[in-house]
């Protein structure tokens, strides 16, 4: 089955772009409007004054419609968005209410990773601050304290694995300064990946009626931070260790483990594939939320995302439902 195409031209998403809108009317804010051409070339749309088949924006991607594309096999009930893209083939197998704005709970901090990854530096350390704990106590955590010590690159395995907010603001600051400097470049990017219909607030996804997003451009986001070889690795690693300093010099070792059941083995993946990874989300608003990464035999890669399942036992039914899909 082929992409369904957008009713709305990716010239005028181009366009809607440089003149402060998206989509097909949806109005956004933007500090400057620019040129259509010099704006599409600062949104990853295309080349300045080219038009060769390499500067299409949606060259690699799926690009979905607001139509279902719905499957018996495949429970409706389960959850209330869900999809499965054929990256290889970049057609859309699966979509339920793919453009509907959900709560994407810790879904968020694959944004948060892949922000980080472009503009940090994997080997600079950060000092934890009092102000990057400053989170709700039954937040999910990687169990930093104030004055320690980490890497980049430790911090964003506590962040994917144990998903661990407080490692996702010890992150923004250490990359932008400050959590409010790093939310704003997760919007710039997210808006330059085409996820025109999210909208974030904090890089850990704590419940916030302003930060929202869609399957779809989770789909997007997602497909942009696996193809960093370090994302890849880190959403696959079961478990790990980080060894640091804390805050008197003393040395510390945390453990962090991977949420996703079928890496864990506590869910059986369906034969013929083998799933390369992705991240979790849960929140009392988001419901249950996951999306990941899969091969066949062919070496044929899918995403599949799943957003407000009601339950983590659900979730994990209807993701088998959308992998057995692919066969």
């Amino acid at each position: 089955m082929k992409c369904i195409v957008r009713k709305c031209s990716l010239f005028l998403l181009a366009a809607a772009i440089a003149f402060g809108q998206t989509g097909c009317g949806n109005e956004i804010a933007l500090e400057q409007k620019y040129d259509t051409f010099v704006t599409t070339e600062k949104y990853g749309i295309g080349t300045s004054g080219q038009a060769s088949d390499n500067s299409f924006y949606a060259k690699d991607l799926c690009v979905g419609g607001n139509e279902d594309l719905l499957d018996e096999a495949v429970s409706e009930n389960l959850s209330v968005s869900a999809g499965l893209f054929d990256v290889t083939d970049r057609s859309i197998l699966y979509a339920k209410n793919i453009h509907e704005k959900r709560y994407p709970a810790s879904t968020t901090k694959i944004l948060t990773a892949y922000v980080a990854l472009k503009y940090g530096d994997l080997n600079s350390t950060a000092t934890v601050s009092k102000e990057a704990l400053n989170i709700d106590s039954d937040s999910s955590v990687c169990g930093l304290s104030v004055g320690d010590t980490l890497t980049l690159e430790q911090l964003l395995y506590g962040l994917l694995l144990s998903s661990g907010n407080d490692a996702a603001n010890v992150i923004a600051e250490l990359v932008s300064g400050s959590q409010e400097a790093f939310v704003t470049l997760m919007n710039q990017e997210a808006l330059a990946l085409g996820a025109t219909n999210s909208h974030f607030v904090n890089a850990h996804g704590l419940q916030d009626e302003q930060h929202y997003t869609t399957a779809y451009d989770l789909y997007l986001i997602f497909q942009a931070a696996f193809s960093n070889q370090l994302f890849a690795q880190i959403i696959r690693t079961t478990d790990y260790t980080a060894e640091f300093t804390g805050s008197k010099g003393e040395a510390v070792k945390k453990n962090w483990k991977n949420s996703n059941r079928y890496l864990t083995g506590d869910k059986e993946i369906p034969e013929g594939l083998t799933v390369l990874g992705g991240k979790t989300g849960t929140t009392l608003d988001a419901g249950s939320c996951l999306i990941m990464c899969s091969q066949d035999s062919k070496d044929k890669t899918y995403i599949s995302v799943v957003m407000k399942a009601d339950g983590r036992d659900n979730l994990y039914t209807q993701m088998t439902e959308l992998l057995k899909k692919i066969f």
